[in-house]
């Protein structure tokens, strides 16, 4: 099945007071494992993420042509139209472009702007080159939306973006990424890891990451980031990847 919503929270049980455990974007798709009620227990495609979603209308599976390049974008009923609709893409949403008109792209029944996309298949050499874009997004756990993204989905949404694998958590992100770095040798793009949370490194001295006692996307010094996470919850760094 295809999402048809900018935003749906996948939560933990088939109960909002569960808690989100990750979300589904725009153009996602997944396997239904089984019904219960008004809830569905659901696999994405792209991660094998296993949890609960509310059980709506969705859509078939289709080919998608493109991919939301912005932070967050607007659509509209109409090609030209000056009234906005009130549900925006986010990056990294996928569709399917059905019709063209000038600086218009149509999918399903809406339209949005064409610069506003990406081919499917388009890719730069830094995957991390649009990470830039959250910085001041909400911190929420769970997100990977422009409304509120947590540390590792942040990192997921960026290579996915990159039309490459990643796994949902940090837990599964650092066994994934087996490349070991000592912290002498950090380069730029390498992933810095604690119990439970990730940082990108963007330069010698900095780095980025949704830090939730902040709550926000922030980018911060290197050593000032690990010794508050030392002295704040008491967490050592655990290990750093390089993505080769």
């Amino acid at each position: 099945m295809r999402t048809n919503k900018s935003l749906i929270n996948v939560y933990k049980k088939n109960n909002i007071k569960s808690g989100v455990v990750t979300q589904l974007l725009y153009g996602d798709t997944f396997k239904i494992l089984t019904r219960k009620g008004s809830w569905i227990k659901i696999k994405n495609d792209s991660d094998n993420y296993i949890g609960h979603i509310k059980n709506l209308k969705f859509l078939k599976n289709q080919k998608n042509t493109h991919k939301v390049f912005t932070l967050q974008s607007n659509l509209y009923s109409e090609p030209y139209s000056k009234k906005k609709i009130k549900q925006k893409l986010s990056f990294g949403s996928k569709i399917k472009v059905i019709d063209k008109k000038g600086i218009f792209y149509k999918f399903d029944h809406l339209w949005i702007k064409k610069k506003d996309l990406k081919k499917i298949s388009f890719k730069t050499k830094n995957n991390f080159q649009y990470i830039h874009k959250f910085i001041n997004v909400k911190y929420k756990w769970g997100g990977k939306h422009f409304s509120g993204i947590d540390c590792s989905g942040l990192i997921q949404l960026c290579l996915n973006f990159n039309n490459k694998f990643c796994p949902r958590d940090t837990k599964d992100q650092i066994k994934y990424f087996r490349k070991k770095v000592k912290l002498v040798n950090l380069k730029k793009n390498d992933l810095i890891f604690w119990k439970g949370h990730i940082a990108l490194v963007i330069s010698k001295k900095t780095l980025i990451h949704g830090y939730g006692p902040l709550k926000k996307v922030i980018v911060m010094p290197i050593k000032k980031t690990i010794n508050r996470i030392y002295k704040t919850a008491n967490l050592k760094i655990v290990g750093i990847r390089r993505i080769i």
